[in-house]
């Protein structure tokens, strides 16, 4: 069945693309003006959810290649950090102090995050921002979406738009650590009613670190149909990348004597391949209705290795302990949207099916286990948007179902979770610049694999056989937020305040597991709240100032306990001034980001630190030339950490002062 659906998928692709082709060999242009597929979970000016549009044309100025973690973490509330130091290679961020597991990542409407551990990883699609036309991030619950629960927040991706003018980009950059870009771009624009994008893309970097290099490949095709009616879409991605491992934290001391340590040895590398295809359609049933519709499937195949001595710290034999990996992911959605003046209502239904097949394996042993993950998830939701005279009143219930199953050698009872995750919301239009809002939604989410696994790879069992749960429970979120939105000719704000009570949330407790994957606790009580805003004024016709800041207040208590969740500096701020002369424009950017706390005792921090960053971009005619500064002032920081259980302090330490130059000629 899958290979028939595969061959089907294909064949369609290359019928597609074929049919596409032959009409951008004529002369004449028929196109008009047509819709391009529209996905239904994007929040828009009058919907009460706290959300920022990404200005796509300032993102792809600043896009030299690097992992999109990076360029999210200038948006309020967003730490990142990455393993090799710099900006490229495995790169993780934390929304509200929240790890990415538990954010909704999504391509038009497509889940990204992988379902057992509920992570995304931009790392195995390189370079994806650079076929990303628009970028939405809610931070909250949001908007009912498909997939992993929208617990801290989402990530909405907008593949290339089909209907953009036709013409080719050729960019290339270089900069510190051997670190370059490569890529080609190509649209075809909207002829006879088809449309073709392709890019490709090779990144590679030797990293700060010691041996922490990314090599990295990817392809985006996108090609289009555009009937009376109706309008097909199908997206292609793949990305191949081989590294050098960095994921351990290093000892502070190692630290003092080379901050360029790499706590893993230079015989860990790993090496995936991942890619999916997903066909779109979007049909206009009536004057008022329309049926949007999506199949998708993603492949994954890959693995990495792990020196168990290096681990525990006794002397390496150089047997590397291999983790293995092989995934097949396919769902399908589909919503209805009923739009009159005043009224919107959308409902719709999505259901995936995941098998990921897991195998360890050493040097001088083989095989020393195999095993099989299953995740399933069905959900439905419909929301209502009413509009009366200045007031907007939203609406959204979504149920959604997901279980669970494992074949190894420990007996599995197969897991289920039912989530019915209700949100409602008030928008009022104070004037049309102005608008304020409020609301209100719960979700809930299931823990992932690793959760449940306690870290482990292969689920343990006790002395008589039976399998040991560390957690099998869900946690929820009420989620309250209030904010303003002003826009002007001059000015752009939105301010907001949140507070997010949860049960049994499952925090990150600050340690890693053997498997590389961060580990949890389940805690009774938490909250976090706080105040996020993002204001961009424009002074003259010359200079303009850009603001992201984030302030977090959060608390976690046990039993007679309270303390501060890891990772969750209180206060972040992100300041640009742009000057824009003619051709050139000259960007200073700088981030304040206080201390956090890397354990529960809260007796161990990463200190806070400034980074300043300069960009300067000159464009004649279709030429494009760029220079980046990174950390001007070489300050010596670290944004991630642990402690070890002898107590000794752990840090990933980022870049000092680079450098980078980037070209593009567009034609």
């Amino acid at each position: 069945m899958k290979r028939y659906l595969s061959a089907t998928v294909v064949s369609l692709l290359f019928s597609l693309l074929a049919h596409a082709q032959d009409s951008f060999t004529q002369k004449k242009d028929s196109s008009q003006h047509l819709e391009e597929v529209v996905i239904n979970y994007r929040a828009n000016k009058t919907t009460p959810v706290t959300y920022q549009n990404i200005d796509m044309k300032v993102l792809r100025g600043k896009n030299t290649g690097q992992e999109p973690s990076f360029l999210l973490s200038e948006t309020p509330a967003i730490t990142v950090y990455s393993d090799a130091g710099n900006q490229q290679g495995y790169s993780y961020y934390r929304l509200r102090g929240m790890d990415q597991t538990r954010v909704n990542t999504t391509l038009d409407g497509m889940p990204l995050n992988e379902p057992e551990d509920q992570g995304a990883y931009f790392s195995n699609y390189p370079d994806i921002l650079n076929s990303v036309s628009r970028l939405q991030i809610q931070r909250g619950v949001g908007t009912s979406k498909n997939g992993a629960a929208s617990y801290a927040g989402s990530m909405q991706l907008f593949s290339s738009d089909l209907s953009d003018a036709a013409g080719a980009t050729l960019g290339v950059g270089y900069g510190s650590y051997n670190s370059f870009r490569v890529f080609g771009e190509y649209k075809s624009g909207v002829k006879n009613r088809n449309a073709l994008y392709v890019r490709a893309s090779q990144v590679y970097t030797d990293g700060y670190k010691n041996h922490a290099f990314n090599n990295s490949q990817s392809v985006f095709i996108s090609g289009g149909l555009f009937y009376h009616k109706s309008t097909w879409k199908m997206n292609v991605m793949a990305g191949h990348q081989q590294n050098g491992m960095a994921w351990l934290p290093v000892a502070d001391s190692l630290i003092t004597k080379d901050r360029k340590t790499n706590a893993n040895t230079k015989a860990e590398k790993d090496e995936f391949f991942q890619g999916l295809v997903q066909l779109q359609n979007v049909w206009q049933a009536s004057a008022h209705g329309t049926l949007t519709s999506s199949l998708y499937y993603t492949f994954l195949k890959g693995g990495y290795d792990f020196d168990v001595n290096n681990f525990i710290g006794v002397p390496s034999d150089n047997n590397l302990f291999h983790y293995g990996f092989r995934s097949h992911f396919s769902g399908f959605f589909s919503n209805y949207t009923l739009a009159y003046d005043h009224f919107k209502w959308t409902t719709g239904i999505h259901g995936n099916i995941y098998t990921r097949q897991h195998v360890g394996t050493d040097q001088v042993s083989g095989e020393l286990y195999r095993n099989d993950g299953y995740k399933n998830e069905v959900s439905t939701f419909s929301k209502i948007e009413y509009y009366l005279h200045r007031f907007s009143l939203y609406a959204d219930l979504q149920y959604r179902f997901s279980s669970f199953n494992y074949k190894g050698s420990v007996p599995f009872e197969q897991m289920t979770w039912h989530f019915l995750n209700p949100k409602a919301g008030l928008g009022f239009a104070v004037n049309d610049q102005t608008n304020i809002y409020y609301s209100i939604g719960k979700t809930g989410r299931e823990p992932t694999r690793n959760d449940i696994f306690g870290g482990n790879d292969d689920l343990p069992a006790d002395s008589s056989n039976k399998a040991l749960i560390v957690n099998r429970d869900p946690e929820s979120v009420i989620d309250h937020e209030l904010g303003i939105r002003i826009n002007t000719s001059r000015l752009a704000l939105q301010f907001n305040g949140y507070y997010m009570n949860f049960k049994d949330e499952i925090v990150l407790n600050g340690q890693l597991g053997p498997n590389g994957l961060l580990l949890t606790n389940k805690v009774q009580r938490s909250f976090r709240t706080g105040l996020e805003l993002y204001a961009t004024y424009q002074l003259n016709s010359a200079f303009s100032f850009t603001n992201n800041s984030s302030f977090n207040y959060s608390r976690i208590k046990e039993e007679t306990t309270t303390f501060r969740p890891i990772l969750t500096p209180a206060l972040i701020i992100n300041q640009e001034v742009a000057y824009l002369h003619k051709r050139l424009l000259f960007a200073l950017a700088g981030r304040y980001q206080s201390q956090s706390y890397i354990n529960f005792s809260n007796n161990a921090t990463i200190k806070e630190y400034v980074l300043l960053n300069a960009r300067i971009q000159y464009t004649l005619q279709r030429y494009m030339v760029s220079f980046f500064v990174n950390n001007i002032t070489n300050a010596k920081y670290y944004n991630n950490g642990s402690v070890a259980a002898d107590g000794t302090r752990q840090y990933f330490v980022q870049a000092p002062r680079n450098v980078y130059v980037a070209f593009k000629y567009s034609f």
